[in-house]
């Protein structure tokens, strides 16, 4: 059986959409005219989910495909077939879209595919270390294996909020300061200075550096925005080239503090993935492989994959990480250890552990850094303009005196 998308017309003339399961799509129609709903459109969902993944749609939230993941787990773990699993995850879920693309995929392991071959028909939904470790259950404890998938899901997904709420409010912080300066200096400055200007005493330095500063926020900040938004979009068109995005993440990497900032996230990501597939029994080659699609910077990710080669080749993963990656050397004594001791994705998951606890706290060192330097930068230039429309108050006071 397949999955269909409908959607039709009740008596009172109301829109009904939802999915169904049936052999074809006139079969489909039928059970829709059984429910005294006049089909519109029966479209499968497998055809559809194929469009919408060409055009770049088609994907399934970290939080719903860990969630999702669970539910199957535990219902593989209880004895249920896969198709049968898959069928009460889809009746589950209140999303259309994630029931249609659970039911085609059912439809495909009922046509005769393995789980991890139907799943290979929606990448942008199922990623890449999410097939290979359902294919690499599907030789054996697939229940533990989605089990262990769904946990690494939510572990992912739990380190990118912390990141993103650690980083929310220095952001904000920082562009609320921007737009109250960007106002003093265009808005309120101008207006003030003006009266002094027209006494036609002679101003003080600081006072005709804000002058100067206020002109210039007042005839080009308008233009400020486009002229941001163009430069970006220019930048980001010249690090679609491979050898652009190259220079530019190797660059990021030399950053003080930052640097070492990307690099740990990094680090993390590549230990978290390539122990939880070492675990699932994926071959080192086709591990490190994977785990290298991870990683964001184009540098780590070159070192990682030239790694794969010289693994493939028989040499070893330590001295292999040694040559190629500016990974942190605890990571590469984890390795070692664990390459010597045999228990390398039990290492690789401890120095996951480490990487993760290292990036947490030195995005807390960096937040806590950020927002003192703010206040004081912020203090400091409220001083100065009040110094500056200070100073020709207290020039005149002694002319007048």
């Amino acid at each position: 059986m397949a999955a269909f998308e409908y959607l039709a017309l009740s008596a009172d003339g109301r829109r009904h959409k939802g999915v169904l399961e049936a052999d074809s799509a006139r079969q489909a129609r039928q059970q829709l005219r059984e429910r005294n709903l006049a089909p519109v459109q029966v479209e499968a969902a497998a055809a559809r989910d194929a469009g919408t993944t060409a055009s770049g749609g088609g994907r399934i939230g970290s939080s719903d495909l860990a969630l999702l993941t669970r539910q199957l787990a535990t219902l593989v773990q209880a004895a249920l077939p896969v198709e049968e699993a898959l069928r009460a995850v889809a009746a589950q879920t209140s999303k259309s879209r994630i029931r249609a693309t659970l039911l085609a995929v059912r439809g495909r392991i009922l046509e005769g595919h393995g789980l991890a071959a139907a799943l290979a028909a929606y990448p942008r939904a199922f990623p890449t270390i999410y097939r290979s470790m359902v294919a690499a259950g599907e030789r054996g404890h697939l229940g533990v294996v989605l089990e262990q998938l769904a946990d690494y899901t939510e572990q992912r997904q739990q380190s990118r909020q912390r990141i993103q709420l650690a980083l929310l409010y220095p952001l904000i912080l920082l562009v609320v300061a921007s737009l109250i300066v960007g106002f003093l200096l265009g808005y309120v400055v101008p207006d003030v200075i003006d009266v002094f200007v027209d006494s036609g005493q002679a101003l003080p330095w600081l006072t005709r550096a804000l002058v100067a500063t206020s002109n210039a926020v007042s005839h080009w900040g308008p233009w400020l925005l486009p002229l941001l938004v163009i430069s970006g979009v220019l930048l980001w068109r010249a690090l679609q080239q491979a050898a652009n995005r190259l220079r530019w993440d190797t660059a990021l990497l030399k950053l003080p503090l930052f640097g070492l900032l990307l690099r740990d996230l990094d680090t993390a990501r590549f230990a978290s993935t390539l122990a939880i597939l070492a675990r699932s029994g994926v071959p080192l080659v086709e591990a490190l492989r994977i785990a290298a699609q991870v990683v964001g910077n184009q540098c780590i990710k070159a070192g990682l994959l030239q790694s794969e080669l010289v693994v493939r080749e028989g040499g070893s993963l330590t001295r292999a990480l040694e040559q190629h990656t500016p990974l942190p050397p605890m990571l590469l004594h984890m390795v070692a250890a664990g390459e010597k001791s045999g228990e390398l994705d039990a290492m690789l998951a401890r120095a996951a552990r480490n990487q993760e606890t290292d990036l947490a706290a030195r995005i807390a060192l960096l937040v806590g850094l950020f927002e003192p330097f703010m206040l004081v930068l912020m203090g400091v230039v409220v001083l100065l303009i009040v110094l500056a429309i200070l100073l020709p108050i207290m020039s005149l006071n002694q002319l007048v005196g």
